[in-house]
């Protein structure tokens, strides 16, 4: 046998014993980091999603653009209206309210209520107060009442918003979450024998925008027990459906929101949130198994979350980017103005990956004047690969990055300065064409 031939065979069994021993390896390293990409946490629940609040980053996803009915996850955009009501000064905490027939209906329809009977008087506080805290039926339509009119109207604000939000597998009929045979001749004339329906998705979108604008309502969420109509013959103490607060129990740590809800056709379903070393989580389960799963589900999701998740600084407050550090002036005294970060850009990164963001400018043409702290631009922050990560809206991805801001102020150019600028640049352009020419005849 030749030399040559049995360095062929060498090589070949070489190659082969390769393929068998450590392809296979190689192979469950893929697999490892596709799963580390995205967790299998093993939810019991027809859709469930996790972000981080701030940014509305996605850590966790299951079906989640599905919608299902929402039960009374649907009283969240009936405390944002509330408190936008409140914040335009529409009303007043102090308001009185008369409670009428249909909130008398719900008051003695066996769901979850603070009793009201016809003609009970409650300011608009003591009312919000049994929405966030006790998921009232009978005050939230009676809330409902006050902003809009009418629950009808309120419904189409609420139907409105949603979409301005961006929410879009989601339609609400009710402002409680109730079914609509359970109303009866109450039902709003919007519903056409629907049911309100939301993703999870959507869902997350909400809690989100309510975080965002009004995240003085995490004061109310987070209370265990409160006492409705205290120090009157007919008190009645709310307990907090919501049994993941502290001391409550299945009690979790840095948890102070946000709605839970519950119906037949819903299952059982919860909007969380929770805060721990400056990372706020916000989560999302629908359709549990049971009240407690609910809770049982949301905290895989949370422990998930904050075991993995920091936010780490991307960009100091007034830093520049490599490559983005001028913004271009039309009309000014000065064609370019310093683009430094608007504040102190914090991102959530998973464990092991923080040297793999980098902060992009994303710059625009400004007119002059240009005023100091004026934006110039965003920040779009690129993960590994030099690729984005995946967010609830494209406007959370935007944003998610912050703002460049001019360094200095750009004074508007005179009229004199602006014709010579123009001038100069005509003849420049002239010259430029005329030598481009000649370098061609001669090329």
């Amino acid at each position: 046998m030749s030399t040559l031939v049995r360095q062929m065979k060498k090589s070949l069994v070489l190659t082969l014993a390769f393929l068998v021993f450590f392809v296979p390896i190689l192979l469950t390293m893929n697999v490892g980091q596709a799963q580390a990409a995205t967790p299998v946490l093993n939810l019991d629940v027809k859709s469930a999603i996790m972000i981080e609040a701030k940014t509305g980053k996605i850590l966790y996803k299951y079906n989640e653009n599905q919608a299902f009915p929402p039960a009374s996850m649907t009283k969240m955009m009936t405390e944002y209206l509330v408190l936008n009501a409140i914040e335009k000064k529409k009303i007043t905490w102090d308001q009185k309210v008369m409670v009428d027939e249909y909130g008398a209906f719900l008051g003695k329809s066996g769901t979850s209520g603070v009793l009201l009977a016809q003609n009970e008087v409650h300011t608009v506080k003591e009312l919000y107060e049994a929405l966030a805290i006790y998921s009232a039926n009978d005050a939230t339509v009676m809330l409902a009442k006050t902003v809009a009119g009418s629950e009808t109207e309120f419904v189409k604000l609420m139907n409105k918003t949603a979409k301005e939000f961006g929410m879009t597998q989601t339609k609400f009929v009710t402002s409680t979450g109730l079914p609509v045979e359970d109303l009866k001749q109450f039902a709003p004339d919007t519903s056409n024998g629907t049911d309100n329906m939301m993703s999870a998705r959507d869902s997350a979108i909400l809690a989100k925008e309510l975080l965002t604008r009004y995240p003085e309502l995490l004061e109310t969420t987070k209370i265990p027990h409160k006492t409705f109509r205290e120090g009157s013959t007919r008190p009645l103490k709310m307990d907090n459906w919501n049994w993941m607060l502290p001391g409550l129990v299945k009690q979790y740590q840095g948890v102070d929101g946000l709605k839970t809800g519950h119906t037949n056709a819903a299952g059982f379903c919860f909007t969380g949130t929770a805060e721990r070393n400056g990372v706020r989580l916000i989560t999302v389960v629908m359709g549990a198994k049971s009240f407690l799963s609910r809770f049982t589900e949301t905290s895989k999701m949370l422990d998930y979350g904050f075991s993995n998740y920091k936010m780490q600084p991307i960009l100091a407050k007034g830093a520049q980017i490599p490559g983005g550090e001028m913004a271009k002036v039309e009309k000014g005294t000065a064609k370019e103005v310093a683009a430094v970060a608007g504040q102190e850009v914090l991102y959530p990164v998973k464990a092991g990956e923080a040297g793999a963001y980098k902060p992009k400018a994303v710059l625009k043409t400004v007119t002059a004047p240009v005023k100091q702290g004026q934006t110039v631009g965003s920040i779009k922050i690129v993960g590994p690969n030099g690729k984005s990560d995946e967010f609830l809206r494209p406007i959370d991805e935007q944003k998610a990055g912050g703002v460049l801001v001019a360094k200095e102020e750009v004074e508007e150019a005179g009229w004199i300065r602006l014709a010579f600028r123009s001038f100069f640049g005509f003849i420049g352009g002239i010259f430029g064409s005329l030598g481009d020419l000649i370098k061609g005849l001669f090329s």
